[in-house]
């Protein structure tokens, strides 16, 4: 399995699989028991973490916060700091792939507004988020194994914050390390370009009503546009039903409409933020429509009955059920009212309204979808719903009164429930390799503790660190943990090193808390490759990195994790 992980050529999942059905082949696990890790609360867990996460995401809470805070940071150490700070606490409290999902859109918008690479910003942005995982007991998968494992020795599991001294040290320890250390990073690394790069579509025009209350009533239109940085432009407001081009100094009031162009991340986090009343969506759906409401990009195409017309000629919301929120034209500034734009081919809108009718009205509609672009300009939004359902799990699970696993499987149906996150977009949030490697390598790492195999090792290392001082023996484990986990896979390197570390502990006559947290600790920190965790995968494409990249940041930094570690640890956890 060790031999295939490193060979690489096979997805981690189908290693897990592969290693199962040899395991069964060879009857060291037992048919009744071949899918028991399919059912193992870490699934749970892990699962439920990526919908909330996902929730999160997508209420725009993140995207406020991040828009009040990163005009305070002009120069790229400052913004690294902010970046790297904010995604590291934010895997404290979600699973830390999510923390860092969310928080890459900023980053490449930092970038972009800096004129620097990408590449200064994800790596370290990847390694805080493994840093702030460890902070406490859901910021990753390791630290739930873990957690079970002192409980099937002592009786007694590790709690929410009993991560946090260790962790949180090293926490502050590495994203000073990365305010400084991102020098060691190639200046010349860029992604390759994306199909939304590809089509370079920025310029939509939408609309939008003013309403009361709203942040940008009484607002000049100077005002407004230098408070969101001159991402979105106003080409045109309609006052009473009167069209006029907008004038620096004109004041903006309760029921105007504006004319709007940018963007469609930028065009979405105005809107959101600002409060405005975005055009269609005041608009009932078609009866027995149901379901999901969505939205979608799409291209008109040659023969579509479109062209030449608009979409109050043609009734779109009547006939088709659906509402037009959104015109891009390559080359042309657009300033007409959406609903008034005569429609060419190859214009590119975005259609909102029931996914399941959708979908259907386009090929009626002579449009074809764009694939691999996600938008959610005029997508339902619940703001602090999915953090005030994230906060309650987390105060349950601290408490002690309600396990983990059924805190966060609850957490995660009432976003479903609630419309914070539609059910289709939740599946999608949830991956599905990582859940069928958990699940096919619980029963195998099982199987290393019931043939005796982790007796044996536990004795070997045992016998090895005989004349090792504790702290010896303690970095012995966090060194073994660290160097296994780039070609294992973070939560493999913990399933078959916890039960060695216990072992192992318990032959040298020590409690085994302080080598079980050694574990997590290395287990949550490989900074040397892109594969051995999920984080460094997510950032090697939009980063332009290449494998040998990883080391140059990593490697210094998990020798400071390794020093500063393994005195922490005994410290917190004496042996």
């Amino acid at each position: 399995m060790m031999l295939l992980f490193i060979w690489g050529r096979l997805r981690y999942d189908l290693v897990a699989v592969i290693a199962l059905l040899a395991a069964l082949a060879l009857g060291v696990v037992k048919p009744k028991e071949a899918f028991s890790g399919f059912s193992d609360d870490i699934v749970i867990i892990v699962a439920s973490a990526l919908v909330l996460s996902g929730a999160v995401q997508r209420s725009g809470v993140i995207d406020r916060a991040m828009q009040v805070v990163q005009g305070r940071g002009k120069r790229i150490r400052s913004q690294l700091l902010l970046l790297t700070s904010s995604v590291a606490f934010a895997s404290a409290l979600v699973k830390n792939i999510g923390a860092l999902a969310m928080m890459m859109p900023v980053a490449l918008q930092m970038a972009r507004k800096s004129n620097a690479g990408p590449a200064v910003f994800l790596m370290p942005m990847a390694f805080a988020s493994l840093l702030g995982g460890l902070i406490t007991l859901i910021g990753t998968s390791p630290n739930i194994i873990v957690s079970r494992v002192r409980e099937e020795m002592t009786g007694q599991p590790f709690g929410m914050f009993d991560y946090a001294p260790v962790g949180l040290t090293l926490t502050v320890m590495g994203l000073v390390f990365l305010r400084f250390g991102y020098r060691l990073l190639p200046r010349d690394r860029r992604a390759t370009a994306t199909l939304g790069e590809a089509l370079d579509i920025q310029d939509y025009v939408t609309e939008a009503e003013v309403t009361a209350g709203s942040a940008a009533e009484g607002e000049t239109i100077e005002a407004f546009e230098t408070r969101h940085e001159q991402d979105v432009a106003i080409t045109a407001i309609l006052r009473a039903g009167i069209r006029s081009m907008p004038h620096p100094q004109t004041p903006l009031r309760d029921g105007d409409v504006l004319i709007m162009a940018g963007a469609p991340d930028a065009l979405e986090r105005v809107i959101a933020s600002d409060g405005l009343a975005l055009e269609g969506l005041h608009r009932e759906m078609p009866e027995g429509a149901g379901g999901e409401v969505g939205v979608i990009e799409a291209v008109i195409g040659n023969e579509s009955p479109l062209i030449g017309r608009t979409a109050i000629q043609i009734g779109l919301h009547e006939q088709f059920g659906v509402n037009l929120i959104a015109v891009s034209r390559h080359g042309a500034r657009l300033a007409r009212r959406v609903g008034n734009i005569e429609l060419h081919s190859g214009d590119v809108i975005v259609l909102q309204g029931p996914m399941a009718l959708i979908f259907e009205q386009l090929s009626g509609l002579g449009c074809l979808p764009l694939a691999q672009r996600t938008l959610r300009l005029g997508s339902v939004r619940k703001g602090l719903l999915p953090i005030a359902i994230l906060a309650v799990a987390m105060a349950a699970t601290a408490s002690g009164y309600v396990p983990v696993a059924v805190a966060f499987f609850a957490a995660a149906a009432l976003t479903v429930l609630s419309g914070a996150l539609p059910l289709r977009e939740a599946y999608e949030h949830v991956e599905w390799p990582i859940l069928v490697m958990l699940g096919a390598l619980i029963p195998v790492s099982d199987s290393l503790r019931t043939t005796g195999t982790t007796d044996l090792i536990g004795e070997w290392l045992g016998g090895f660190a005989a004349v090792l001082p504790p702290w010896g023996a303690v970095a012995l484990i966090l060194v073994a943990a660290m160097a296994v986990t780039p070609f294992l896979n973070n939560a493999a390197t913990v399933l078959v090193m916890a039960p060695i570390a216990a072992t192992f502990a318990t032959d040298l006559g020590y409690r085994p808390e302080a080598f079980l947290m050694a574990t997590a600790v290395g287990a949550g920190c490989d900074f040397l490759t892109p594969i051995g965790h999920q984080c460094n995968t997510l950032v090697l494409g939009p980063g332009g990195y290449r494998f040998g990249d990883y080391a140059r940041l990593g490697a210094p930094l998990s020798l400071l994790v390794i020093l500063v570690g393994t005195p922490l640890i005994l410290w917190v956890w004496p042996v």
